[in-house]
C-alpha cells in the first residue's frame, strides 16, 4: 500500500493554522454580534435558560443546573467560561440593562467575585426575553449545535438593542472590542429618528444618543465635538468622573461626598488608593478618607480645613486616582455576514434596524401561513355546516367518504380530513355561529398583516 504523505512547508501549515485558530476565536469567542450584542457563549447559555423555561416570573433554578445543561448541548468548552458569562450578564454595576436576575452572591462593584455556581440562582429577566421575543415564530434562522443532536439561533431576534444598552468587552487573536453602555431610551430615540432620515449625518444621530451611559454613573466630561468624532471612527476615548457634592456641616465647615464613580473601578482599590495617597502626604488637602456606603456609594473625603477648596481638591485628586478614568471606546463587531469590522454609530443603529426588518417580516409571514391553514380549516367547516344532512349521508353510506366528499364539495384534502374528524358536539348551531366569528376575525387580522 503506497503511504498517504503530503509534503508541504512548516511555514504554511503554521501560517493556515494559525489564521484557522484566529477566525475562531474572533467569531466563536470573542466579538459580539451587531444585531444582537451577544457573542456565543452568552446566546447560548440565554436559550438554554429560555429552553428551560427560567424566566423573570418563574421560580430561580441553580445556577450549575443552567450550566451543565448549556455545556451539554449547546457550548463543549468548560463550564468556567458559561458561568463567567452568566455572572457578567447579572451584574447591574456592569450592565446597564442585565440579562439574567441573579439570586445569591454574583460579586460586587468592590470588586468581590461571585460565589460558586453551586451556591447561586438565576433565572432571565423581562429584558432578556424581548431579546428572544419571536424565537418560535421563525423570526430567525437556526444551526445544528456542535454534536447535531439539538438546534441553536443563529442570532437572537432582538427586539431590544442590546449591543448599545448593554456594550461588549473582548480580546481576540490581532483585534478586541470594547462597546460601552448607552441609555435604552436614548438609543430608541436614535433609532426612531434613523427610521424617519435614512439618509442622515452621523451628527443629528450623536445628540440624541448623547453618548455612554454607565451603569456606575459618573460624568463624561468630554466635549461634544470629541464624543462626535469617537461615534464617527467607532473607536476613540470617553473620560469619566466620579459625581460628587459639598455637603456643609455648619459652622463653615463642610465634607464630600462620592456619590457615583467611574465605570470598572473596583471601589475597594480605589479607598485604597487614596488611603496610600493620604498616609505618604501626596494630597495635602486631604484629612481623611470614609467609605460609608451601602447599597449606593458614599465615599467621604474631610479637607485639612474650612478654608480648603473643594474644587482644588478634587482636581488633586482626579489627577492622581481613579475618581477620572478612561473609557477606550473600539466598535469591533460581527456584521450580518458574520465579518469583523469597526463600524460607526450610523452603521450600528442601520444593522440593528435591517435585522428588525428582516424578523418582522419572518414573523409576519410565519402568522400569515398559520392563519391561511386555519382559514381553509374554517371554510371546510362552513362548508360542511351547509351540507350538513348529505356531509352526514356520504360520512355514513360511501366507501370512501373523504374522496366523494372532495370530488362533491370542491373540498381541499386537509378540509375533508377535518371534517371527518369533527366531533358530534360540533355540530350545533352555535359552534357554526363561533366558527364564522374566528372565521372573520383571522380574515381581519391577515388583512392587517
Amino acid at each position: 500500500m503506497q503511504e498517504q504523505i503530503i509534503k508541504t512547508e512548516y511555514s504554511e501549515i503554521m501560517q493556515k493554522s494559525y489564521i484557522d485558530y484566529a477566525m475562531s476565536v474572533i467569531i466563536s469567542r470573542a466579538l459580539p454580534d451587531v444585531r444582537d450584542g451577544l457573542k456565543p457563549v452568552q446566546r447560548r447559555t440565554l436559550y438554554d435558560m429560555y429552553e428551560l423555561g427560567i424566566r423573570y416570573d418563574r421560580p430561580y433554578r441553580k445556577s450549575a443546573r443552567i450550566v451543565g445543561d448549556t455545556m451539554g448541548k449547546y457550548h463543549p468548552h468548560g463550564d468556567s467560561s458559561i458561568y463567567d458569562a452568566l455572572v457578567v450578564m447579572a451584574q447591574d454595576f456592569k450592565k446597564g440593562m442585565p440579562l439574567v436576575d441573579g439570586h445569591g452572591n454574583f460579586g460586587s462593584i468592590e470588586g468581590d467575585g461571585a460565589a460558586a455556581m453551586r451556591y447561586t440562582e438565576a433565572r432571565l429577566t423581562e429584558f432578556a426575553m424581548a431579546l428572544m421575543e419571536g424565537l418560535n415564530e421563525n423570526a430567525v434562522d437556526f444551526r445544528e449545535t456542535y454534536d447535531g443532536e439539538e438546534d441553536e439561533p443563529v442570532v437572537m431576534p432582538s427586539m431590544v438593542p442590546n449591543l448599545l444598552c448593554n456594550g461588549s468587552a473582548g480580546i481576540a487573536v490581532g483585534m478586541a472590542t470594547n462597546i460601552p453602555p448607552h441609555n435604552l431610551s436614548e438609543v430608541c430615540d436614535a433609532l426612531l429618528y434613523l427610521i424617519d432620515n435614512p439618509d442622515c449625518e452621523i451628527e443629528p444621530l450623536v445628540r440624541r444618543l448623547k453618548g455612554p451611559d454607565f451603569p456606575t454613573g459618573g460624568v463624561v466630561i468630554d466635549k461634544f465635538e470629541s464624543i462626535l468624532n469617537t461615534y464617527k471612527d467607532g473607536r476613540g476615548v470617553f473620560r469619566i468622573r466620579a459625581k460628587w457634592e459639598k455637603e456643609d456641616l455648619g459652622h463653615g465647615q463642610y465634607q464630600i461626598v462620592v456619590k457615583e464613580i467611574p465605570y470598572q473601578v473596583v471601589k475597594s482599590k480605589l479607598i485604597e488608593k487614596i488611603a496610600e495617597l493620604l498616609f505618604n502626604k501626596k494630597i495635602p488637602l486631604l484629612a481623611d478618607v470614609r467609605d460609608e456606603s451601602s447599597h449606593d456609594v458614599r465615599i467621604v473625603l474631610e479637607p485639612k480645613n474650612r478654608t480648603v477648596d473643594a474644587n482644588l481638591l478634587m482636581e488633586h485628586l482626579f489627577k492622581q486616582t481613579e475618581l477620572e478614568s478612561r473609557f477606550n471606546m473600539n466598535m469591533n463587531v460581527l456584521d450580518s455576514e458574520g465579518v469583523p469590522h469597526v463600524l460607526d454609530i450610523k452603521q450600528v443603529l442601520k444593522e440593528f434596524l435591517n435585522h428588525r426588518h428582516i424578523v418582522l417580516q419572518r414573523r409576519a409571514q410565519y402568522r400569515l401561513d398559520k392563519i391561511n391553514a386555519r382559514l381553509e380549516i374554517l371554510s371546510g367547516y362552513l362548508i360542511a355546516y351547509l351540507n350538513l344532512d348529505e356531509i352526514i349521508r356520504i360520512i355514513r353510506e360511501e366507501d370512501e367518504p373523504k374522496a366523494v366528499m372532495m370530488k362533491e364539495f370542491k373540498l381541499t384534502d386537509n378540509q375533508a380530513e377535518a371534517i371527518l374528524n369533527m366531533k358530534l358536539r360540533s355540530l350545533r348551531k352555535l359552534e357554526e355561529t363561533e366558527i364564522k366569528q374566528e372565521f372573520d376575525d383571522l380574515s381581519s387580522e391577515k388583512g392587517e398583516l
